[in-house]
């Protein structure tokens, strides 16, 4: 097809697609699926390989928030039979980072449910992020907590955060149809105040809310315009007693589309593979990562993901390796933007790429074997190049993990039709006395 050699040719120099390119991508049939996917895979290993950086979730405060976002299980009047829980202590989230870096985890992402945190909060998280980087030689950290004050940033950045996320989730033009107790500019503000602190920014989307492909297209140009070290896509997961229990919109072939289409108008960045993959994706998981450089291993926030040993196994069998702690992530170029970033940052461990526009600029360099940091969470209102080793002990992975893995799912649902089966509540790890799923 034309359309895609000229998205590759794009993508290799880093250049932006046309929005008719990117919604074509979105309207390509399912007879050219493997096509599209092949084509965003050359983009996919020109900047980064063949590796797959793992990140690991911990939720340190869970539920009762007094936002409204009606994707949410965590929101205000939620009747979803989630866990409920205040602050863990430093030593409690230590313990939980600890499970899912010994499944090979390189990046540690500590989310709280709320509008955004107290200067006391920021301090609790603070000595949260000594605790685990005291255990946890190397690993980075990336902060989720909502919407950010000003100073509040740099105040984490001091404390050692080496990222911080904030997803835009939808277009602005439905934002609002979504989300009423706070504004697409304040989440907005939150990723540029990351940027201007030093942190390496983090912000996605969520899919299959029942936008359109306007607005997918919307927001990914979006965010290509932040300019986010990472951007992760999440999958809508319809929780019962939410607004969007009913909002059953994808089928796994939707879902490669979508992140064909983010890959083509982000080259270089780390796309995540977020929350959703297992319940969306399901047996064509592992075509995903021949777009996605990065995902979460484990369970997310309020809901259970496939066994951590299991995904270790589709990496490897899937001819991909996950990404060593002593690897970067993103390629050169923007290594270098983040590196100067960091540095004019006093106390930040690392930058993000401010300045460089996702994708933009000269000509691709024609390697991809060093990088900067760059990954982070799902929002906290819903949830990298060169070649390494495997460091992932399947072993401990395998000690860790309880339970079956989840997603085993039957054909896809109508479209509004309720399918609570496919949705694991999360049951273990972080808040309870059952082991963690790493």
């Amino acid at each position: 097809m034309d359309l895609l050699n000229t998205l590759v040719e794009k993508g290799l120099r880093r250049e932006l697609p046309t929005r008719d390119e990117a919604l074509a991508v979105l309207a390509t049939s399912d007879d050219d699926l493997l096509d599209v996917v092949a084509a965003a895979g050359k983009v996919r290993r020109q900047w980064f390989g063949r590796r797959v950086k793992l990140n690991y979730l911990v939720n340190l405060k869970s539920g009762l928030c007094p936002e409204d976002c009606s994707y949410c299980s965590q929101r205000l009047g939620s009747k979803a039979e989630i866990l409920k829980y205040t602050w863990l202590k430093p030593e409690e989230a230590s313990e939980a980072a600890a499970a899912g870096v010994a499944g090979g985890a390189k990046r540690v992402c500590l989310v709280a449910s709320g509008r955004g945190p107290t200067d006391r909060d920021v301090d609790r998280v603070g000595r949260t992020i000594a605790a685990i980087k005291e255990q946890n030689e190397g690993v980075e950290v990336c902060a989720c907590l909502g919407l950010l004050s000003d100073g509040q940033a740099e105040r984490l950045r001091d404390a050692g955060a080496d990222a911080y996320n904030h997803n835009l989730n939808t277009s602005e033009a439905t934002y609002g149809q979504i989300t009423k107790t706070h504004t697409y500019a304040d989440r907005v503000d939150t990723v540029q105040k990351a940027h201007a602190a030093g942190l390496s920014a983090c912000s996605g989307l969520i899919a299959g809310m029942g936008e359109s492909d306007e607005d997918l297209v919307d927001v990914v140009y979006s965010l290509r315009e932040l300019d986010p070290d990472s951007v992760p896509v999440n999958f809508l997961i319809p929780f019962e007693g939410t607004p969007l229990a009913k909002e059953w919109n994808l089928t796994p072939q939707r879902a490669l589309r979508i992140l064909a289409m983010v890959r083509f108008v982000c080259p270089d960045v780390e796309v995540r593979l977020a929350g959703g993959r297992e319940v969306h994706l399901r047996s064509m998981q592992p075509l995903a990562l021949h777009l996605v450089n990065s995902i979460f291993l484990g369970d997310y926030l309020t809901s259970e993901g496939q066994a951590g040993q299991a995904d270790l196994d589709m990496i490897a069998d899937a001819g991909f390796e996950v990404e060593g702690a002593g690897t970067t992530t993103l390629p050169k170029h923007r290594s270098d933007v983040a590196g100067a970033s960091a540095a004019a940052a006093p106390g930040s461990p690392c930058g993000s790429g401010g300045g460089s526009v996702c994708g933009s600029g000269s000509a691709a360099a024609s390697d991809a074997d060093s990088g900067a940091a760059g990954a982070g969470c799902g929002s906290a209102c819903g949830g990298c190049s060169g070649h390494a080793e495997p460091v992932a002990p399947a072993a401990a992975v395998a000690a860790a993990a309880s339970g079956d893995a989840a997603g085993a799912a039957p054909a896809q649902a109508a479209a509004g039709e309720v399918r609570p089966e496919l949705v694991a509540v999360r049951r273990r790890g972080t808040g309870t006395d059952l082991a963690p799923n790493a």
